[in-house]
């Protein structure tokens, strides 16, 4: 298996999710409750498993092997766009975390900024999650050698092992305070 298969299967898992919360903005512009049940889990799922562990083995383990390649004018410029569409969807989680916080403290006004954050996140995944499936993985699979390919689906993996004990260092942690 090349490096970007994972990285491919963790796009589906992601795209429900962004389908997901699609659907409930929309209920919730219809009249539905919305719910810190739903806004928590969904904000973590994007912070956890979309943006750590998913754009930290791209940023971390893939893009830091091409930097050290001769990539094509083209490879360059659409890496530096994913990377951007990583920094902004941190942005827009951040922004999503601090209405979520102050929308349940009692500020209703907030719920406008969630639900904004929320489209955002629609708005910007599919088309980030196209650009790497379909442009970008393809190409610059031809910069690594097969041996090369295999050691860093192995850093993927012991990546992924890690962040189980991360994620839940970090439950443990906030359960204290």
């Amino acid at each position: 298996m090349m490096p970007i298969g994972p990285l491919m299967i963790e796009h589906r898992l992601i795209e429900q999710v962004i389908e997901i919360i699609r659907i409930e903005t929309e209920r919730k512009r219809k009249g539905k409750n919305l719910e810190l049940i739903f806004v928590d889990t969904t904000i973590d799922f994007i912070r956890t498993y979309a943006d750590r562990t998913h754009h930290g083995k791209e940023e971390d383990i893939l893009f830091r092997e091409l930097k050290n390649r001769q990539l094509s004018i083209q490879d360059i410029g659409i890496m530096n766009e994913l990377v951007n569409d990583h920094i902004m969807a941190r942005k827009i989680v951040k922004e999503l975390i601090e209405a979520k916080d102050k929308y349940f403290a009692g500020n209703g006004e907030e719920e406008r900024t969630i639900l904004e954050k929320f489209g955002n996140l629609v708005n910007l995944y599919p088309g980030h999650i196209q650009k790497e499936d379909k442009i970008f993985f393809p190409s610059v699979m031809k910069y690594l050698n097969k041996e090369e390919q295999g050691k860093m689906l192995e850093e993927m993996w012991v990546f992924d092992r890690q962040m189980i004990h991360e994620k839940y260092r970090l439950v443990v942690k906030n359960l204290k305070s």
